[in-house]
């Protein structure tokens, strides 16, 4: 599974399903972030991740990329 990083994945989502592709499930919440999944034309499921960035830098003590 491929794991892709946004910001505002709400309309992220909105302007993908304008454009056909459907969403797996719906948008779940953690402290750490909102999730998502996608399948794409070949079938690959791809999550897509709107971090909750100082959580997730403190989760894995600062050695994060932005």
């Amino acid at each position: 599974m491929i794991n892709y990083r946004f910001e505002k994945i709400e309309e992220l989502i909105k302007e993908l399903q304008e454009a056909g592709v459907e969403a797996c499930d719906e948008i779940e919440e953690f402290e750490y972030g909102k999730f998502v999944h996608i399948m794409d034309p070949e079938s690959n499921k791809i999550e897509l991740w709107e971090p909750v960035d100082q959580v997730f830098t403190d989760m894995y003590e600062g050695k994060t990329t932005h």
